[in-house]
């Protein structure tokens, strides 16, 4: 073929590439493309040619400017062989993203003067799917684990998926879920597996503190602020700094306090509790609530301008009740765990048993679960674990909560109330131990239920 004809056929030739192509002059600009490139990016090329290539926001690239007029990409210079092929995303004129496959080769004349760069762009959305239901089925097929989290339930890989997903956001998130879902695992795999995972972790329980201790722990206090305040001291935003706070039990946060932490996530400042100093702070916010914080906010409870600060991601974690394939993995899973811990050759659940399980209501979730695992671990010696080595709310005539969430959330929790608070003389911390929940949900339980603890007969 002559030159000529070459020449005369190089625009259908490249035209019927898979592949985009775009060709860039040595100073950076776009001088051509092809049809896929148009296709792939939704940029014509009279939009495109004459502009700068960054137009397509490549982030593999933006490493790659060196700031000069001369050799304005790293590209240009004869050292840097691997940065000629990347993966990478680019930037579509409707401002999505385009996952792909960049390859890139400069071109020079016969005297080795640099005259531009071709680049090759392969679309991968396609593989970037596979991907991700690859890694879905390898946790349905045999990893149940994730981040320590057990779960094979659609409704629990579908919070996988959302954690990976938000992990990778810098936007607060807040994950919702009764006591004993798993918020906490939550929130440590989002840290875990996020840009901030090499930065600090710091957890907060703002149930478990007045209004002025919580503004100390939040924010620090220095030398004399208050009784008692023999030195200075850092808060926990401080200490989060480049890193993730997680916030449990946001909901129970005093109005006087919510004001000032809407303040930081606004301006991402504070100031220490006796100072007028501000301090600057780079960290994500990751809360975690029990509570309905849209009633708190109709019952002028809670900040509406802060939920919507905080509910930028939410995640949503099932209770146990609504995920009860899953009962028959986390039992397997703790009963493994325990008997590494415990030594007892313990080999799982009778049929009975399991099913008593299987038909209980778990208002402690999870967290119930294996606390009635690790009691039945402490009755049994060896085999399975039977009906007689379960907790007192498995026993005959207790009352399994089957039916509406009303009934277990009234009757049965009250009994087991009483009868953990019963079984320990009135102590609420083992009472809490025992049915799998934390101190301040039994104390919530004990208002909520009138439960006079002086009448509560002793064991």
């Amino acid at each position: 073929m002559k030159d000529t004809d070459f020449t005369q056929h190089w625009y259908r030739i490249i035209n019927t590439m898979n592949e985009g192509l775009m060709l860039v002059g040595p100073e950076g600009s776009i001088l051509m493309v092809n049809r896929s490139f148009e296709q792939l990016t939704g940029y014509s090329s009279e939009e495109v040619v004459g502009q700068p290539c960054k137009l397509i926001g490549c982030d593999a690239c933006e490493s790659m400017f060196t700031g000069d007029t001369r050799g304005w990409c790293k590209l240009f210079q004869p050292d840097q062989e691997d940065l000629r092929r990347c993966r990478c995303a680019i930037i579509r004129k409707d401002g999505s993203l385009l996952p792909t496959l960049k390859n890139a080769s400069v071109l020079r004349d016969e005297l080795g003067n640099v005259l531009g760069a071709v680049e090759t762009i392969t679309d991968l959305s396609e593989i970037d799917r596979l991907d991700q239901q690859v890694e879905v089925l390898t946790r349905q097929l045999g990893d149940y684990e994730y981040f320590g989290i057990v779960g094979s339930s659609p409704a629990m890989l579908k919070v996988f998926q959302l954690i990976e997903k938000a992990a990778h956001s810098d936007s607060p998130i807040i994950i919702f879920g009764e006591s004993g879902t798993g918020k906490e695992l939550v929130a440590r795999a989002i840290h875990d597996q996020g840009r901030r995972k090499d930065g600090p972790y710091v957890q907060l329980n703002c149930a478990a503190l007045n209004a002025a201790l919580l503004e100390s722990e939040l924010f620090g206090h220095v030398k004399g602020a208050f009784t008692g305040a023999f030195r200075h001291r850092i808060g926990r935003f401080e200490a989060a700094h480049g890193g993730d706070l997680f916030l449990d039990e946001i909901g129970d946060i005093p109005m006087s306090i919510q004001v000032k932490l809407l303040r930081v996530l606004e301006t991402r400042q504070f100031e220490r509790v006796g100072d007028h100093q501000p301090i600057s702070v780079d960290v994500r916010i990751i809360s975690a609530t029990n509570k309905n914080l849209l009633d708190m906010i109709a019952q002028k409870q809670f900040r509406e301008d802060l939920f919507f600060r905080i509910n930028v991601i939410p995640i949503y974690l099932p209770p146990l009740r609504e995920r009860k394939a899953d009962i028959p993995l986390l039992v397997s899973t703790f009963i493994q765990s325990l008997q590494r811990i415990t030594g007892k050759r313990i080999t799982g659940l009778t049929p009975n048993a399991l099913k008593l399980f299987m038909d209980y209501s778990w208002p402690g979730n999870v967290r119930e679960l294996k606390s009635a695992l690790e009691y039945a671990f402490v009755v049994a010696e060896t085999g399975k674990l039977d009906v007689e080595h379960l907790p007192p709310q498995f026993a005959p005539g207790f009352g399994v909560a089957v039916g509406s969430a009303a009934a277990v959330e009234d009757s049965p929790e009250k009994r087991a109330l009483i009868e953990a608070l019963h079984r320990t003389n009135g102590n609420q911390t083992q009472a809490a131990r025992l049915l799998g929940i934390n101190r301040v949900t039994v104390w919530n339980r004990i208002r909520k239920h009138g439960i006079d603890l002086k009448k509560v007969p002793q064991a």
